[in-house]
């Protein structure tokens, strides 16, 4: 007789959760005129200031060609500057500008707001360690 495992697989815990944090953060984004995946963008960017569309592309796990319109969306708003490569003029390096970084800044406050809904069911200790532990089980694999 096979053992039944203790506990559901980690997808299986999260993708519930990862669905409703995301449907709870569109409408904030939106109000700051952004799409998630501008969202995302502006968070990479801000981590790391100047990268390629490609090693963007690649930490943020999309096609370098997928980001393109959000790209272009973020520079009509002002959030971002494409700059050619002085070493390779066929390269644009990306950069957040002060208006890009308000507005994230402004949204991920939002947002954070937000995840009081979930948050909130844990008392201190409990949240800095899930905070704790998903920071470093994420850390290699958040660009």
């Amino acid at each position: 007789m096979r053992k039944q495992p203790r506990r559901p697989d980690l997808a299986a815990m999260l993708a519930p959760l990862v669905r409703e944090l995301a449907a709870a953060e569109r409408p904030i984004l939106e109000a700051h005129g952004l799409t998630m995946w501008g969202y995302v963008v502006l968070l990479a960017l801000d981590r790391s200031p100047m990268r390629t569309q490609a090693a963007l592309a690649e930490a943020i796990g999309a096609d370098k060609t997928r980001i393109i319109a959000t790209l272009d969306d973020l520079q009509d708003s002002g959030f971002i500057e494409r700059t050619p490569d002085p070493d390779d003029r066929r390269v644009r390096l990306l950069a957040i500008t002060e208006s890009g970084r308000a507005v994230k800044d402004a949204a991920q406050a939002d947002v954070q707001r937000g995840e009081e809904r979930w948050l909130g069911e844990l008392n201190g200790d409990e949240r800095r360690v899930f905070l704790d532990v998903l920071q470093r089980l994420t850390q290699d694999h958040t660009g």
